[in-house]
């Protein structure tokens, strides 16, 4: 064995040598690297991993008072997956929708003639919020921080909106409560579109909480806040109500999950909401399911949440509690396009979990392109005839 080591390794060396010999032979004599404009090349290829490419900002430091450290619309990734009660995993949405996001190269849209990367408002990618994995109360109470610290710079672009607004990328549903606070101190009440197969108003006494012991497996202390304990993704609305943060004319849409009890139904109304259910898209079609949604909603402020649950598992395997009879997200894309010009000032897209996507990722490519019809409702809405609450 020693004996072939003896004669191998001194023809390595002499083969390397030669191998040296004619990459300089065949150098041109006198070429000059340009080092400085390597280091511009690089600047493409070494990146924070952001949305479509959008510019990295720590959003999180206190504002310079310079117009580079403001902005119009930020993403905030939420990796959060607590609160939920079937199956984990939406915490990794964040970053894969980032990463298929990536493969975007342009965003201007055939279907409404707009391109929001590159429109009048300054969109720039936070990161994510730096959210605990083992405490869901710590999580959620850091969430509700980095939305205070996001919103409360002035915009890059006042003469459009004063403050700026938000798309979140979740996480679990729970995350929207942390949004809805945030959009409630700036804007007031607020009417909710709520894309879902599932009501998420469930009480938080006889809830879903209850049912999958939630709080009593998470929580080993009696909470400083009771009603906090019982958050989670189907229960989020119910809470948002009590805290007074939304109007009486929000909207489910692509409802069609079983409730615990017919109570669900009543409880549901109280809280403001109306529905359209997955099926009536049948009977409406695509621009009937649009104006029901326009007509609720009005002329108020409004924050759009997708649960990717409401796409068929067909369309998004990949989320947690996934009900089958849903809609395409051709169809879904298409409502969206629909709503542009109501008065959006947050939106999100959760529950994403990869772990459970097919090989092409179709989930995340439908979250990216949701993502997207997000973005154009924000930067669509006409901010300039909103005002912000005074404080």
């Amino acid at each position: 064995m020693f004996s072939l080591l003896w004669v191998f390794f001194p023809l390595g060396l002499a083969l390397e040598q030669m191998h040296l010999e004619m990459l300089a032979a065949s150098t041109p004599s006198g070429l000059q690297y340009d080092d400085e404009a390597i280091a511009v090349k690089a600047k493409g290829w070494v990146r924070h991993n952001t949305f479509a490419h959008l510019p990295w900002l720590n959003c999180f430091e206190k504002d310079t008072g310079s117009n580079e450290s403001r902005y119009d619309v930020a993403v905030l990734g939420a990796p959060h997956d607590l609160s939920v009660t079937v199956r984990p995993g939406a915490r990794y949405g964040p970053q894969n929708i980032r990463s298929v996001s990536n493969g975007m190269s342009f965003g201007y849209s055939v279907y409404n003639d707009r391109d929001p990367l590159r429109d009048w408002a300054k969109i720039v990618d936070c990161g994510d919020a730096p959210m605990s994995w083992v405490d869901k109360l710590v999580a959620l109470d850091t969430l509700d921080q980095a939305h205070r610290l996001i919103s409360q710079k002035p915009a890059a672009n006042p003469q459009k909106s004063r403050v700026p607004r938000i798309m979140m990328l979740g996480g679990d549903h729970s995350t929207t409560l942390s949004a809805l606070r945030s959009v409630h101190h700036h804007w007031g009440k607020v009417s909710v579109i709520h894309f879902d197969s599932h009501i998420d108003t469930w009480d938080t006494q006889g809830s879903v909480s209850e049912y999958a012991q939630v709080s009593s497996l998470l929580i080993s202390i009696p909470p400083a806040n009771p009603t906090c304990s019982k958050l989670d993704h189907g229960t989020f609305l119910y809470i948002a109500h009590q805290q007074g943060l939304l109007t009486d004319t929000s909207i489910h849409a692509g409802l069609r999950a079983r409730h615990f009890f017919r109570q669900d139904v009543t409880t549901d109304q109280q809280c403001g909401f109306s529905t359209v259910t997955a099926r009536d898209i049948d009977k409406l079609g695509i621009q009937g399911v649009i104006g029901r949604i326009r007509e609720r909603v009005g002329d108020g402020v409004v924050y759009v949440t997708v649960d990717i649950d409401v796409l068929d598992p067909a369309f998004a395997p990949a989320t947690g509690t996934p009900e089958p009879g849903g809609w395409s997200t051709r169809e879904l894309l298409s409502i969206l396009n629909g709503l542009e010009g109501l008065k959006v000032v947050g939106a999100d897209i959760v529950e994403v979990a990869p772990v459970y996507d097919t090989i092409s990722q179709t989930t995340v490519l439908a979250a990216t392109e949701i993502g997207m019809g997000l973005l154009d409702l924000l930067v669509a809405a006409p901010v300039e005839q909103m005002h912000p609450v005074s404080h």
